[in-house]
């Protein structure tokens, strides 16, 4: 994307702008030597938050050219310092993912309460279905009474079903922040 922009920039600013990139050789310490051997990492993972942000270095194409055709690419050592570069970006890319997976984890005392609730949600979610089906019948067989009272007793497992709820919404939520 980044070299797409330069093209387009370099089509509007007209020759005359390539033409001070012309000046510069391989080994000129403007030059971005990432960009020349691969990828600058200043052009990967734009606008995340890994960004690093426009790169300070100059990236020219003809250069990258010239870079690919010289025959002692070696003699630069542009892949070793290439590839060191991107390990740091890696490791420093590591670091930040197990700094959010430790933030992340939970303690045993926080799973343990978890699995209460949910265990907790499934046992009342059965007794409203068991209760929703035993008021069918009991409506059928003509006992309204008994069949009143059931429909309160599922009311009050729905609002403490829905309590629990609150209460792992909650505990998941105090986890993540």
């Amino acid at each position: 994307m980044a070299a797409e922009q330069r093209k387009l920039l370099e089509q509007l600013m007209g020759a005359g702008a390539s033409s001070r990139h012309a000046q510069l050789s391989i080994t000129d310490p403007k030059i971005c030597r990432s960009f020349l051997v691969g990828t600058c990492p200043h052009d990967l993972f734009t606008n995340t938050k890994q960004d690093l942000g426009p790169c300070p270095k100059i990236h020219s194409e003809p250069l990258k050219t010239e870079y690919e055709s010289s025959a002692d690419k070696a003699k630069h050592g542009f892949e070793y310092d290439y590839m060191r570069d991107m390990q740091k970006y890696i490791d420093e890319c590591n670091r930040r993912i197990d700094a959010a997976q430790r933030r992340l984890e939970k303690t045993p005392d926080e799973i343990r309460q978890t699995n209460d609730l949910l265990k907790q949600i499934s046992d009342l979610s059965r007794s409203i279905n068991t209760g929703l089906l035993e008021i069918s019948i009991l409506g059928e067989s003509g006992t309204i009474t008994t069949a009143v009272t059931e429909f309160h007793k599922i009311n009050v497992a729905k609002a403490a079903k829905e309590e629990k709820e609150r209460d792992l919404k909650s505990a998941m939520f105090a986890e993540h922040t």
